[in-house]
């Protein structure tokens, strides 16, 4: 999108300014789609993907385990756990699904819009659009001669696509696709929510309950050494966050039950 009168002065490596060769390694960088950068950034999206699986597991278990073990406090019927267990499974799996298919959609929308946005002021105003693709080349450190070639090359090639990559962060051939994010969600919240609605329904009653608190603290303690490695945290840190909650919810809704199965 034209950004007028900003009139920026070259900047960034002036070591390149006046060279007369073309910058194919400028080129590749900016344009994304050859080589290091197009694989770059399918693994990231991959790595986004399992990222998002691991906090939806962790939801399902932290949710169904606070459900379960709050039934639990409240009555010894196998059937009444079962059946709450289940039912927070299905909601929660059904409702994860629906946000994030809102969510993503929404996205999607934004940046189907701001592509034809720029699809139409490509069309109208190409010089004024070459101009902020160089501007925009510059300050990523480009000299402004160099930007200036690069910005060339780039808008010969595909101009849409590479304003979508350098302006919009956008890659318009990866649009994010809210079926695929709904089901995502939807299969690791229920994988995460099994593990304690077995844990609480397999044991006799009087191991229910302390099965389920050791059962779900492993897995989260497995869910935040996972994501902590995959966005680079500190594993101790996401680790107790991550116990500390789950145990929380634990022993806030059994209590909770508790009272209310011995004043019923």
């Amino acid at each position: 999108m034209a950004r007028r009168g900003r009139g920026r002065d070259s900047g960034g490596v002036t070591g390149n300014e006046g060279s007369d060769q073309a910058p194919a390694p400028a080129h590749v960088e900016a344009h994304g789609g050859r080589g290091g950068g197009a694989s770059s950034a399918r693994i990231s999206t991959r790595l986004n993907w399992l990222r998002a699986g691991v906090l939806g597991a962790n939801d399902g278990i932290i949710s169904t385990a606070g459900l379960v073990v709050g039934v639990a406090g409240a009555t010894t019927s196998r059937t009444a756990i079962l059946a709450a267990g289940v039912a927070g499974l299905l909601a929660g799996s059904l409702s994860m699904a629906a946000g994030e298919y809102v969510s993503v959609s929404s996205q999607r929308d934004s940046e189907r819009a701001a592509l034809d946005l720029e699809r139409r002021e490509l069309a109208e105003e190409p010089e004024a659009e070459l101009d902020e693709l160089t501007d925009l080349l510059a300050e990523r450190g480009l000299s402004r001669d160099v930007a200036r070639q690069a910005a060339e090359q780039l808008t010969r090639r595909d101009a849409l696509r590479a304003h979508a990559r350098v302006e919009l962060g956008i890659n318009p051939d990866e649009l994010a696709n809210p079926w695929h994010a709904a089901f995502a969600s939807l299969v690791a919240f229920t994988v995460g929510a099994l593990l304690p609605l077995a844990a609480i329904i397999l044991p006799g009653p009087s191991a229910r309950v302390p099965v389920t608190v050791v059962a779900v603290l492993a897995a989260l303690t497995l869910c935040g050494v996972v994501s902590a490695r995959l966005g680079g945290a500190p594993t101790g840190r996401a680790l107790l966050r991550n116990v500390a909650g789950g145990a929380l919810a634990m022993a806030v809704t059994y209590a909770v039950g508790t009272w209310l199965g011995t004043s019923t």
